[in-house]
């Protein structure tokens, strides 16, 4: 984590960005820089619900519900950045397969050269399956990572005091 923040923006960068001034002193949260437990797991599940929605610039509602909860923007934008040009089709399609599976109908034929048109001609058939499963598909992914991070966390402080515990044992610390 530490060799991550030489990469961040500092404070007054931050202040100075211009397309930013609109938020004002909230964009300077320090849970929305930090990296705890708290502002990982949030950013996690926030990102990852975020990456299956089919609209554009889905950082822009990720980046405001993190402004919101407090947790940090940067992981969850590199979260939601796993669906990019060349994840999005596989993703999309996925979450289209989850709804149709959810709803029980069947599932749209895609001819050997689907093109835009034809896309947009089906996105009427199409978009309850694919906004249920992306809905679906989001919210599972999001609490997995949220529940990753929080288990990660657990397991670390547990190895820390377990750690410590030994060396208290051994006489290398003492108690204060």
């Amino acid at each position: 984590m530490l060799a991550m923040k030489k990469y961040l923006p500092t404070r007054d960068q931050i202040r100075e960005t211009r397309g930013l001034k609109f938020l004002g002193d909230r964009i300077l949260e320090p849970n929305l820089w930090h990296f705890n437990r708290h502002s990982l797991s949030f950013a996690f599940l926030i990102g990852g619900f975020w990456s299956f929605f089919p609209i554009p610039f889905q950082s822009i509602p990720c980046v405001l519900l993190c402004i919101w909860l407090r947790c940090n923007v940067p992981v969850a934008i590199a979260v939601v950045w796993v669906s990019n040009p060349i994840t999005m089709s596989p993703m999309m399609y996925f979450a289209y397969l989850v709804g149709s599976w959810l709803m029980g109908t069947p599932q749209q034929a895609t001819p050997n050269d689907p093109t835009f048109e034809w896309f947009m001609e089906q996105l009427a058939n199409i978009w309850q399956p694919l906004f249920l499963g992306a809905l679906v598909c989001g919210a599972v992914t999001g609490i997995t990572g949220f529940l990753a991070v929080r288990i990660y966390y657990r397991w670390r402080i547990t190895r820390y005091k377990q750690r410590k515990l030994r060396k208290r044992k051994r006489g290398e610390i003492t108690p204060i």
